[in-house]
């Protein structure tokens, strides 16, 4: 062990170590305590999680919060456990806006917007509304995200849109305090017309996908956050896949920013696009995608089962669709994926609180 070395152990061994065997070790002396609550081990522990083909799956169901192994792509039969809430609420006032790094950012709907983060291998998680959020949680125009600044510092971005009005606001971990940030010079996508989808994070930027289920239908863009300037951006939906009404999912597959659309011309149709150097490259269509109906959705997580893919849409279908054996096997590197009431996430050790000796 001296010759090997602390911190030789600490790097290559614990960060291999599953999340509740390390928090086990916390435990034990203010040295691990210390070495193992690190951004920088956190981080090492998380990239490892997050190459596995192994993820979990969150689902809020009615009555109970479900948790589910999801291998290679796929849900583990005989593998699903129930978890409780660390704080007391229902599991049907409770609705997931972002999944990052084991850490979910969650929302209590039944107390006007009380927003908490969630790390639900560990159990532990924090309060981090303030005065601000004296209004009720929007499904259409509330959102955000989660990432890490240049200074490694945990942060959290929440956007508001009301009358026609959006604002966005963004919480330090290590601080524990919210600011005003500048936001988008673009009033219409504020506007009651438009819905927000939850946040995806690739390559320092979240992405939102904002569509309008009014007038024009489908009308979509892509806004984006750079999480190093904390600067929004609009883009336009790519021509190349111009079908309307048509909508878009965000989700991130080996690190790579892809997107998932749907959309009908003469008949239901569902393609996967891969952001390459600023272009959209269609990596393959879905087979047989059909809309679920209530009671079918009703037995369906929102994730791989079965080979078939089930995607939430922001305007409130379930589509299904086959995956032939080219699309289950590029699915199985997907890194986050998430809707409002199901999400991917990996086993870490991220705190919801920052770490003081």
């Amino acid at each position: 062990m001296e010759k090997i070395g602390m911190e030789m152990v600490v790097d290559e061994i614990f960060s291999r170590l599953p999340a509740k065997a390390v928090d086990r070790f916390k435990i034990l002396s203010k040295y691990f305590r210390k070495e193992l609550s690190t951004h920088n081990f956190e981080l090492k522990h998380s990239r490892r999680a997050g190459n596995s083909l192994k993820k979990k799956l969150l689902s809020l169901k009615y009555e109970s919060i479900v948790v589910d192994d999801i291998v290679g792509g796929n849900l583990e039969l005989d593998t699903s456990k129930t978890i409780t809430f660390p704080y007391n609420i229902h599991p049907s006032y409770l609705r997931i806006i972002s999944s990052f790094n084991g850490l979910l950012l969650v929302c209590n709907e039944r107390i006007l917007c009380e927003l908490m983060l969630w790390n639900p291998t560990t159990g532990r998680f924090k309060l981090i509304s303030d005065d601000y959020f004296n209004h009720r949680f929007d499904r259409n125009s509330d959102t955000g995200g989660m990432y890490f600044d240049q200074f490694d510092d945990l942060k959290v971005l929440h956007i508001k849109c009301c009358r026609n009005v959006g604002t966005a606001r963004v919480y330090s971990r290590r601080l524990d305090s919210w600011r005003k940030i500048d936001f988008l010079n673009v009033s219409k996508l504020a506007s009651s017309s438009y819905s927000w989808s939850p946040a995806t994070y690739s390559g320092k930027t979240i992405y939102f996908m904002v569509s309008n289920y009014w007038f024009p239908p489908g009308e979509r863009n892509i806004v984006t956050f750079d999480v190093i300037s904390e600067s929004f951006s609009v883009l336009c939906f790519p021509e190349r896949m111009e079908v309307n009404p048509c909508q878009g999912h965000f989700l991130s597959i080996s690190n790579k920013l892809h997107v998932i659309v749907v959309g009908r011309a003469d008949e239901l149709k569902a393609d996967l696009y891969k952001l390459e150097h600023d272009d959209w490259v269609k990596v393959f269509s879905f087979d047989n995608p059909h809309i679920l109906d209530y009671q079918a959705r009703m037995q369906r997580t929102n994730i791989i089962q079965d080979k078939k893919w089930l995607i939430t849409s922001i305007w409130g279908d379930f589509v299904e669709v086959d995956l032939c054996n080219e699309a289950f096997n590029y699915l199985q590197h997907v890194d986050n994926y998430n809707g409002p009431k199901g999400a991917l996430f990996i086993e870490t050790t991220v705190s919801p609180f920052e770490y003081k000796l």
